[in-house]
């Protein structure tokens, strides 16, 4: 089983991290890294993730705030329109 990183635990804070598989729930994970997260964390989730399935996530992920969903739309390149949540 893949771990979360113990330098990253503090943004899983309301899951059990000792059982929790980020593989199994690529969406959950790569949005609480994008939204919590910081430089280590974006290397991490790069590493473990393809660019495909990040972009998926900025795409649909709704609990990413707008604010990040843009931030990360424009680093990745990706059209507002195709933003999920910035196009309620």
């Amino acid at each position: 089983m893949n771990k979360i990183p113990k330098y990253l635990n503090y943004l899983f804070w309301d899951i059990n991290i000792g059982s929790f598989d980020p593989l199994e729930y690529p969406q959950y994970t790569i949005g609480r890294v994008l939204e919590f997260g910081d430089e280590k964390g974006l290397a991490w989730i790069k590493e473990t993730f393809s660019e495909e399935q990040i972009k998926s996530v900025i795409k649909s992920e709704r609990r990413l705030s707008p604010k990040s969903a843009n931030f990360w739309a424009l680093v990745y390149g990706i059209p507002q329109c195709e933003i999920s949540i910035l196009n309620k």
